[in-house]
Protein backbone atom coordinates (compact mmCIF):
# COMPACT_ATOMS: atom_id res chain seq x y z
CA UNK A 1 0.00 0.00 0.00
CA UNK A 2 1.40 3.45 -0.93
CA UNK A 3 -0.13 5.97 1.73
CA UNK A 4 -2.77 6.16 4.45
CA UNK A 5 -3.66 8.75 6.83
CA UNK A 6 -4.15 8.29 10.64
CA UNK A 7 -6.35 10.90 12.08
CA UNK A 8 -6.66 11.83 15.55
CA UNK A 9 -6.46 14.64 18.00
CA UNK A 10 -3.25 12.68 19.70
CA UNK A 11 -4.29 14.23 23.23
CA UNK A 12 -2.19 12.80 24.19
CA UNK A 13 -1.01 10.65 22.00
CA UNK A 14 -0.14 6.97 23.64
CA UNK A 15 1.51 4.18 23.37
CA UNK A 16 -1.25 2.62 21.81
CA UNK A 17 -1.50 5.13 19.16
CA UNK A 18 2.31 4.81 18.30
CA UNK A 19 2.24 0.93 18.25
CA UNK A 20 -0.85 1.41 15.19
CA UNK A 21 1.44 3.86 13.37
CA UNK A 22 4.54 1.63 14.08
CA UNK A 23 2.51 -0.82 12.38
CA UNK A 24 1.23 1.31 9.71
CA UNK A 25 4.47 2.10 8.76
CA UNK A 26 5.75 -1.57 8.29
CA UNK A 27 2.30 -1.78 5.83
CA UNK A 28 2.39 1.46 4.00
CA UNK A 29 4.96 3.44 2.25
CA UNK A 30 3.82 6.72 4.02
CA UNK A 31 1.79 7.35 6.77
CA UNK A 32 0.57 10.61 8.03
CA UNK A 33 -0.32 10.91 11.40
CA UNK A 34 -3.24 13.96 10.41
CA UNK A 35 -3.40 15.88 14.29
CA UNK A 36 -7.04 17.19 14.21
CA UNK A 37 -7.13 21.05 14.91
CA UNK A 38 -11.39 21.20 14.97
CA UNK A 39 -12.42 18.85 17.73
CA UNK A 40 -15.46 18.92 19.99
CA UNK A 41 -13.32 17.46 22.93
CA UNK A 42 -11.67 20.05 24.87
CA UNK A 43 -7.86 19.38 24.17
CA UNK A 44 -5.49 19.51 26.83
CA UNK A 45 -2.50 20.85 24.37
CA UNK A 46 -2.62 22.83 21.75
CA UNK A 47 -2.47 21.54 18.09
CA UNK A 48 1.11 22.59 17.80
CA UNK A 49 2.19 20.74 20.70
CA UNK A 50 0.33 17.95 20.21
CA UNK A 51 2.02 18.16 16.92
CA UNK A 52 5.92 18.31 18.29
CA UNK A 53 4.78 15.36 20.77
CA UNK A 54 3.55 13.21 18.04
CA UNK A 55 7.07 14.02 16.14
CA UNK A 56 8.63 13.15 18.84
CA UNK A 57 6.74 9.80 19.71
CA UNK A 58 7.44 8.64 15.81
CA UNK A 59 11.34 10.27 15.24
CA UNK A 60 12.44 6.63 14.77
CA UNK A 61 10.13 6.00 11.85
CA UNK A 62 11.22 7.26 8.84
CA UNK A 63 8.40 6.97 6.56
CA UNK A 64 6.03 8.86 8.95
CA UNK A 65 4.90 12.59 8.82
CA UNK A 66 3.13 14.32 11.05
CA UNK A 67 0.55 17.16 10.07
CA UNK A 68 -2.03 19.37 11.72
CA UNK A 69 -5.31 19.85 9.51
CA UNK A 70 -8.61 21.27 9.80
CA UNK A 71 -12.09 20.58 8.25
CA UNK A 72 -13.31 17.28 7.12
CA UNK A 73 -10.98 14.37 7.13
CA UNK A 74 -12.26 13.07 3.94
CA UNK A 75 -11.39 16.64 2.11
CA UNK A 76 -7.80 16.98 3.66
CA UNK A 77 -7.15 13.37 2.26
CA UNK A 78 -8.39 14.59 -1.32
CA UNK A 79 -6.36 17.89 -0.95
CA UNK A 80 -3.14 15.62 -0.19
CA UNK A 81 -3.67 12.53 -2.32
CA UNK A 82 -4.17 10.24 0.41
CA UNK A 83 -6.42 7.20 -0.91
CA UNK A 84 -6.85 5.44 3.05
CA UNK A 85 -7.85 6.12 6.28
CA UNK A 86 -6.42 3.98 8.50
CA UNK A 87 -8.43 4.22 12.02
CA UNK A 88 -7.64 1.86 15.28
CA UNK A 89 -10.12 -0.29 16.99
CA UNK A 90 -9.45 -0.78 20.69
CA UNK A 91 -12.76 -2.91 21.58
CA UNK A 92 -15.61 -3.94 20.65
CA UNK A 93 -17.04 -0.60 21.58
CA UNK A 94 -15.36 1.29 19.52
CA UNK A 95 -16.23 -0.68 16.61
CA UNK A 96 -19.81 0.75 16.07
CA UNK A 97 -18.31 4.75 16.00
CA UNK A 98 -16.06 3.09 13.15
CA UNK A 99 -18.47 1.58 11.32
CA UNK A 100 -20.92 4.69 11.27
CA UNK A 101 -17.63 7.02 10.59
CA UNK A 102 -16.27 4.91 7.72
CA UNK A 103 -20.09 4.96 6.17
CA UNK A 104 -20.11 8.63 6.33
CA UNK A 105 -16.79 9.19 4.72
CA UNK A 106 -17.01 6.55 2.24
CA UNK A 107 -20.94 8.47 1.62
CA UNK A 108 -19.23 11.67 0.82
CA UNK A 109 -15.62 10.29 -0.75
CA UNK A 110 -16.41 7.00 -2.21
CA UNK A 111 -12.80 6.97 -3.52
CA UNK A 112 -10.97 6.95 -0.22
CA UNK A 113 -11.24 3.74 1.75
CA UNK A 114 -11.16 3.02 5.79
CA UNK A 115 -8.55 0.53 7.12
CA UNK A 116 -9.34 -1.04 10.49
CA UNK A 117 -6.50 -2.02 12.48
CA UNK A 118 -6.33 -3.19 16.17
CA UNK A 119 -3.14 -2.41 18.75
CA UNK A 120 -1.11 -5.10 20.45
CA UNK A 121 -3.01 -6.60 23.35
CA UNK A 122 -1.04 -4.43 25.84
CA UNK A 123 -2.18 -1.50 24.88
CA UNK A 124 -6.13 -2.47 24.07
CA UNK A 125 -7.09 -0.81 26.81
CA UNK A 126 -5.27 2.89 26.54
CA UNK A 127 -6.84 5.67 25.65
CA UNK A 128 -6.41 9.14 25.63
CA UNK A 129 -9.30 10.33 27.75
CA UNK A 130 -8.33 7.92 30.63
CA UNK A 131 -4.67 9.13 30.26
CA UNK A 132 -6.02 12.52 30.62
CA UNK A 133 -8.24 11.96 33.37
CA UNK A 134 -5.70 10.01 35.35
CA UNK A 135 -2.95 12.47 34.94
CA UNK A 136 -5.18 15.20 35.67
CA UNK A 137 -5.86 13.59 38.54
CA UNK A 138 -2.37 13.31 39.85
CA UNK A 139 -1.74 9.22 38.54
CA UNK A 140 1.00 7.89 37.16
CA UNK A 141 0.49 7.63 33.06
CA UNK A 142 4.36 6.29 32.28
CA UNK A 143 2.91 2.63 31.60
CA UNK A 144 0.80 4.40 29.14
CA UNK A 145 2.38 7.02 27.27
CA UNK A 146 6.27 7.47 26.41
CA UNK A 147 8.86 9.62 28.29
CA UNK A 148 8.08 12.71 26.18
CA UNK A 149 4.55 13.03 26.59
CA UNK A 150 4.83 11.56 30.57
CA UNK A 151 6.80 15.39 31.15
CA UNK A 152 4.34 17.08 29.31
CA UNK A 153 1.27 15.69 31.00
CA UNK A 154 3.18 16.45 34.40
CA UNK A 155 4.25 19.77 33.43
CA UNK A 156 0.56 20.58 32.30
CA UNK A 157 -0.76 19.08 35.71
CA UNK A 158 1.72 19.24 38.16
Amino acid sequence: MHSVVYPGTFDPITNGHADLIARAAKLCDRVVVAVARDTAKAPTFDTVHRVSLAQTVCADIDNVEIVAFSGLLVEYARRTQLRVIMRGLRAVSDFEYEFQLAGMNRRMAPDIETLFLTPAEQYSYISSSLVKEIARLGGDVSAFVSAPVHAALKERFG
